[in-house]
C-alpha cells in the first residue's frame, strides 16, 4: 500500500511564501511520478505542478509559473512545493498524487493512482 502525507499548509498574506511537503512511503518514490493539484470547493481539481521520476522535468499550470517550484528528494521519499508570491487566488486545498504510468496530459487527475489527505493552504488580500 502507498501512502502519500501532506504537511505545510496554512495561513499567509499576499506575497508571502510557504513549502509543501509529501512523504511518501510503500513504494520507492523513484517510481513515480508526482503532481500537486489543487482544488477550491466547487471547483473541479487542477494541475498545479508535475514532475518526473527523476525530478529533471518539471511542468507548471500558467499562473503559478516563476512563483512555485516542485521538487523531489527520491532517497527520503519527499516530495516539495515551494511558493513564493502567493496571491488570494492560490487559496485551497493542496494535494500531492502519485501515477505509475500516466499516459495522458499531465494535468487530468484521473490517471493518478495515489493521492495524500490534502492541507489546506489560505492566502489573505
Amino acid at each position: 500500500q502507498v501512502d502519500l502525507v501532506e504537511s505545510g499548509g496554512g495561513s499567509v498574506q499576499a506575497g508571502g511564501s510557504l513549502k509543501l511537503s509529501c512523504v511518501v512511503s510503500g513504494a520507492p518514490l523513484s517510481t513515480i511520478y508526482m503532481a500537486w493539484f489543487r482544488q477550491v470547493p466547487g471547483k473541479e481539481r487542477e494541475g498545479v505542478a508535475y514532475i518526473s521520476t527523476s525530478g529533471d522535468f518539471t511542468l507548471y499550470m500558467d499562473s503559478v509559473k516563476g512563483r512555485f517550484t516542485i521538487s523531489r528528494d527520491n532517497a527520503e521519499n519527499t516530495l516539495s512545493l515551494q511558493m513564493n508570491n502567493l496571491k488570494p487566488e492560490d487559496t485551497a486545498i493542496y494535494y500531492c498524487a502519485g501515477a505509475r504510468a500516466p499516459n495522458k496530459f499531465w494535468g487530468y487527475s484521473g490517471q493518478y493512482n495515489y493521492w495524500g489527505q490534502g492541507t489546506q493552504v489560505t492566502v489573505s488580500s
